[in-house]
């Protein structure tokens, strides 16, 4: 919708609300757009993006390029000013609250104040304690006009779930890959599983490595099928590799150790010293963590990826690593992609639960069907995921 003047337009329109409501809809639908484009790249940090609006046209904007880089904001003033435009009495749509403490960079609410902005809309708060409504009350109290689109909190939350989950809760948001039969095997009986799905479906998944800050599997899904899981089927950056290995049973030579060094093997306490020393011989890290009658605690595993800095987590092991993040209710997210096979004898999803009736069985939200080749796909929030 092409706006010449949106101020004149609000002064004298008689539908005040719906004409303001396309004008923020527009903007803000840029600043997500433009914020995606920071996918992967700035982890701790939030993907932020960032609209500059002045007398009905956008004068700059910009996106968090990388973590360490200029902030969403100061890449858009940047912009402006590499346009030859003066952002004071402008209008800023930014994806995220400005911050307000000095990181990597400069707050932004402070700088956008020096600018001389008139008002900033968001999307959502910063759900850091360091921010949290601090970036907000720099600008209110400077006699910036701050506007909150509870419309779109949403969709900023969910482009952000890993961040708000962090330091919401204390761990990745998780992501579970699961592939089966048309009667719910995950493998043959003798334990093959190769391949199950076409290879449309297996894009999809290498699609969704790309987009996760780490994938994860089991170390009995490194012993049988000795996984690379790197990026090949895409474009995308290789997430990093996490092995639960109770026992360090992982070998010395699997292929998910790489040269690359973003092999990681969590493992359970007083874990095999000389083990440890061969895998880290071999360019892999080797953490301990928490364990709980004898195997890692998942929970504790979790907390110490968000710790390192990873905001959202793949999983696609087997059946017993996945049915173990479903039974501990730390699984926020869903792909299900199901083969028009029939197995007979094999493993279904080992969830070790039984539940007393339909309603309170796992269910997808906001799901989303479709084909891919022969295949068809599911996903959606699960149920047992806490709110973003």
């Amino acid at each position: 919708m092409p706006v010449r003047n949106h101020e004149a337009k609000i002064k004298s329109s008689k539908i005040f609300p719906e004409v303001v409501n396309i004008i923020h809809t527009q903007y803000m639908n840029r600043a997500l757009s433009l914020a995606r484009n920071g996918l992967r790249m700035t982890s701790p940090n939030p993907m932020v993006g960032c609209v500059i609006v002045k007398e009905g046209r956008i004068i700059g904007e910009g996106w968090h390029h990388q973590y360490g880089n200029p902030h969403a904001e100061i890449e858009a003033i940047n912009d402006a000013v590499s346009r030859g435009e003066n952002v004071r009495g402008s209008a800023v749509y930014v994806t995220l609250e400005p911050c307000s403490h000095y990181g990597k960079t400069p707050p932004c609410a402070n700088r956008l104040v020096d600018e001389g902005v008139a008002e900033v809309i968001i999307a959502m708060r910063d759900p850091n304690p360091k921010v949290n409504g601090r970036g907000i009350n720099i600008l209110r109290e400077s006699g910036v006009k701050v506007t909150e689109l509870s419309e779109f909190e949403e969709a900023a939350k969910f482009l952000n779930r890993g961040f708000v989950f962090v330091h919401k809760y204390g761990r990745p948001f998780v992501s579970l890959k699961a592939a089966m039969s048309l009667d719910g095997r995950m493998n043959l009986a003798n334990g093959s599983s190769k391949w199950i799905t076409g290879i449309e479906s297996r894009t999809e998944s290498h699609r969704m490595r790309a987009e996760n800050d780490a994938v994860l599997v089991g170390v009995g899904t490194v012993i049988s099928d000795d996984p690379e899981l790197t990026v090949r089927h895409v474009e995308g950056i290789n997430p990093l590799r996490v092995v639960l290995d109770s026992h360090l049973r992982t070998p010395v030579l699997s292929k998910v150790i790489g040269n690359d060094g973003k092999c990681l093997i969590i493992t359970a306490e007083d874990s095999d010293r000389e083990k440890s020393k061969a895998l880290t011989d071999m360019g892999a890290t080797v953490a301990e963590v928490s364990s709980a009658n004898g195997h890692v605690d998942i929970e504790s595993a979790l907390k110490y990826l968000a710790e390192k800095g990873i905001l959202t987590l793949m999983v696609e092991g087997g059946p017993e690593i996945l049915g173990a993040f479903l039974r501990e209710g730390l699984a926020d997210y869903m792909k299900l992609f199901i083969a028009p096979k029939i197995f007979g004898e094999g493993k279904s999803i080992d969830m070790g639960m039984n539940f007393a009736d339909v309603k309170s069985a796992f269910t997808l939200r906001n799901t989303i069907t479709r084909t891919l080749g022969t295949d068809i796909m599911t996903e959606g929030r699960l149920s047992c995921s806490p709110d973003l």
